[in-house]
């Protein structure tokens, strides 16, 4: 609510009995009124609420059909794969193979499009190769697809509206909050694809409304609706984190006002009584229950489902390690596994880069660019292509009798060039790129075998392997450790100079618990054909604990999700997008002069960043103010302001900030969330300026809390929805509607790069064209 009009006071003045608080009325008075009076007052009170709870569901009904119009409105459009599409439908597609794949986020979302493609009888034969390709010749059900996310979008509209109701707001209040994300392009147009932002926003805020369910139930501890309401806060929090990691932002936003909860629970001159240790046990081992425990449990479920379906080899298999793909049937790898022997020549490969370990007769330089020297030894660099300069022969560092000695994890190796008849060696001198990192070369025999012996000498770890297990091709995974100066053989991504053909940089790394350290044995090209070593048995699929496996495929997901640092033309920077400075191309067709690009509302993203700007700022007044001895709020009003409208923009700060902090590719769509906060926010703030109390009630706040009337104390312990019946909501209401109007002519304006039709001339594209947007101009 807005602060009470011609209310402001002094702190410490007469009317104060206390310091810095708002005066109440006495409710003596309250309870030796007439009977009769009392009676009227209830029968009014709950005629009011009746009343109240008719307009709420009115709205909320004609928001919901709204909300469903918007996004199922000629959601066959385009019939072609659009934008992340390719990747999306493309996991539903194997998840319907069952073969394996490997992707950077959870299983939830996904296994929702699989679901939906299971549920209309699909077999995900189509695989989403490229943007463009056609739905309808592949016979691809993509409506139903698009169909899951489109439901949850527009149960996040009523979700939004839902949170407002709950938290005791006008109706226009409500409306203004749902509005923005209701005629929102950038929400409409990620719920209408085969995409996972639908479903993380959604149980996002479905998190939100439970958890106010679930704290409007504080004084009704451990009955049946406050389990209830707690337990399906934790299960809508793990259905985020189910579907992006940044769903553990959720978990935080709740986290904070939980843990405030608990501290105030432990206050023994709390209003409702101090509560024993073991009672406040009880609490702790609830919440700990209900938004930790059970959380984690399901989203461990949700992997559990992801291992059971995806039991055939596919394309995910090299991200994993050779122990896990024998868990997969008709896995290439542990087929083709073929035991090494001492004096194979073998074609070793980074398991990450996929470059080959390649030398050639060229030197290093003797100066690099900074002017540190080199040794001027033969180049050992990564190589993409096979080659012959890929070669290598394994030899063992003792002597051996025969050529049938088969190479085991541990042993102690040299490895001989066959092209150049070097032999492979690191030694103490600073590689190209990290002066921290040692060299690798190659070197003449004579040398070799002489006073360099040792430092030819490397240590083959399979990773995960047994003592004396044998060294096999492909699933042998292995870390080459420099036997004298304990550094791992390691490659990365970029590029020497022109002096080694741009090839990549091969050095001895002192981390040698860095998983980037493996590498694998592609071949042994000069293996006979009849070679007993050739034939295979039949091989029966092994099983893992589903632990190792989930903290394995966790290492991967992290690992990789770290490592999208690649640039991207649509790629955007947190700063910009309360702005909506930049957007995204999803699909183009010149012939028809359609086009989907991704951006929000101009006029609800300006109009909602401006209002948290607005917030903080009238919270800064507030304070201020407040150490200037003038009190220009009534308790309910500051409580509300602080503790409600404060959550919503907890949730927004907690949605938006940690990606300042992040390396990875950022685009607009990871500022849904935050949007939804902050519709939240803005709907908050425009009650709170527009709402004006009738002066009967404002003129409590210069009571002394004992001269006031009967009818005032009466109406100000009345409940939020109650007091707001009797509010003047015309401003508000005056307020809201043009916001609204605002907001859909906005939508409307930009409907067409929304929905992909109607084509658009290039007159009518530079219309829509503002703050530099890379839209596309048909010819």
């Amino acid at each position: 609510m807005s602060s009470p009009q011609n209310s402001v006071r002094q702190r410490g003045g007469k009317d104060n009995k206390k310091r810095g608080t708002t005066p109440q009325p006495d409710d003596s008075s309250l309870m030796n009124g007439n009977a009769s009076e009392k009676v009227e007052s209830m029968k009014q009170g709950a005629k009011t609420a009746v009343t109240n709870e008719w307009e709420y569901k009115v709205a909320l009904a004609v928001i919901t059909v709204l909300a469903f119009l918007t996004r199922f409105w000629g959601i066959s459009h385009p019939n072609q794969v659009v934008f992340d599409e390719v990747h999306f439908g493309k996991f539903a597609s194997y998840y319907l193979q069952r073969t394996y794949f490997f992707d950077v986020h959870p299983p939830f979302g996904k296994l929702l499009f699989a679901f939906a493609g299971w549920l209309v009888g699909y077999d995900g034969a189509f695989l989403f190769e490229n943007i463009g390709d056609s739905y309808i010749t592949n016979k691809v059900p993509y409506v139903a697809y698009r169909s899951m996310p489109a439901l949850m979008g527009s149960l996040t509209v009523c979700t939004t509206y839902w949170i407002m109701w709950e938290s005791g707001y006008s109706l226009p209040a409500c409306i203004v909050a749902a509005s923005l994300v209701l005629f929102d392009n950038a929400h409409i147009g990620q719920t209408r694809l085969i995409l996972l932002d639908a479903t993380l926003v959604l149980f996002m805020a479905t998190s939100i409304l439970c958890y106010i369910r679930f704290y409007k139930l504080r004084h009704d501890p451990f009955s049946r609706k406050w389990w209830k309401w707690l337990l399906l806060t934790g299960i809508s929090m793990s259905c985020v984190i189910s579907t992006k990691y940044v769903g553990a932002f959720t978990f935080f936003s709740i986290g904070v006002p939980v843990m405030i909860d608990l501290w105030e629970l432990l206050d023994v001159d709390r209003k409702r009584g101090a509560l024993s240790l073991p009672e406040f046990g009880k609490h702790l081992t609830a919440r700990v229950i209900g938004l930790i425990v059970v959380p984690f449990l399901m989203y461990l479920f949700w992997f559990q489902v992801h291992f059971a379906i995806l039991n055939r080899s596919g394309p995910g298999d090299d991200f994993m390690s050779p122990e896990f793909q024998e868990t997969l049937a008709d896995n290439i790898m542990t087929q083709q596994a073929v035991g090494i022997d001492y004096f194979d020549s073998i074609a070793m490969r980074h398991k990450e880069t996929k470059v080959y370990l390649h030398s050639h007769p060229d030197r290093y330089p003797l100066r690099y660019d900074d002017g540190r020297i080199s040794s001027q030894g033969q180049q050992v660099t990564g190589y993409p292509h096979n080659d012959t300069n890929n070669l290598w022969q394994i030899v063992p560092s003792v002597a051996m009798e025969g050529y049938d000695h088969p190479v085991k994890n541990g042993d102690v190796v040299r490895f001989r060039h066959l092209v150049t008849d070097t032999w492979l060696l690191t030694h103490d001198v600073a590689s190209p790129y990290y002066p921290t990192n040692q060299e690798f070369t190659s070197i003449p025999t004579e040398e070799a075998n002489g006073d360099r012996f040792n430092d030819t000498c490397f240590e083959i770890q399979i990773a995960g392997g047994k003592p004396d297990q044998q060294f096999k091709t492909m699933s042998s995974h292995f870390k080459l450790i420099h036997f004298p100066t304990r550094v791992a053989m390691w490659t990365h991504t970029t590029p020497l100079p022109d002096w080694a053909y741009k090839q990549a940089e091969i050095n001895g790394n002192k981390n040698l618990q860095q998983s980037s350290n493996i590498w694998y044995v592609e071949e042994i090209p000069g293996l006979a054909e009849d070679s007993p070593r050739l034939q295979k048995e039949e091989k029966k699929i092994k099983s893992m604990p589903f632990m190792k496996k989930y903290l394995e495929l966790q290492r991967a997901m992290f690992y990789h999700n770290n490592a999208l640092t690649s640039s991207h033309p649509y790629a955007s920077f947190p700063i910009q997008w309360p702005f909506l400075l930049r957007g995204v191309s999803f699909w183009t067709e010149n012939d028809t002069r359609q086009q989907i690009y991704f951006l929000g509302n101009p006029v609800g993203w300006w109009f909602a960043s401006s209002i948290l700007a607005v917030f903080v700022g009238i919270l800064g007044a507030d304070q201020l103010s407040l150490r200037r001895g003038v009190d220009a709020l009534d308790q309910r009003t500051r409580s509300r302001l602080y503790d409600s409208t404060g959550f919503f923009f907890l949730l927004w700060a907690a949605h938006y900030i940690p990606f300042f902090i992040m390396g990875r590719q950022l685009f607009l769509h990871h500022y849904l969330p935050a949007h939804l906060a902050s519709a939240l926010v803005a709907g908050a703030i425009v009650e709170f300026i527009f709402n004006i109390e009738p002066s009967d009630i404002s003129n409590l706040a210069i009571t002394d809390g004992k001269t006031g009337s009967k009818q005032q104390q009466q109406k100000r312990g009345r409940p939020i929805r109650e007091r707001i019946a009797g509010q003047s909501l015309l401003a508000t209401w005056a307020a809201a509607g043009v916001i609204v109007a605002v907001l859909v002519w906005g939508f409307w304006f930009f409907a067409p790069l929304t929905y992909g039709k109607p084509g658009l001339s290039v007159e009518q594209v530079l219309a829509r064209k503002w703050l530099d947007y890379n839209l596309h101009y048909a010819k």
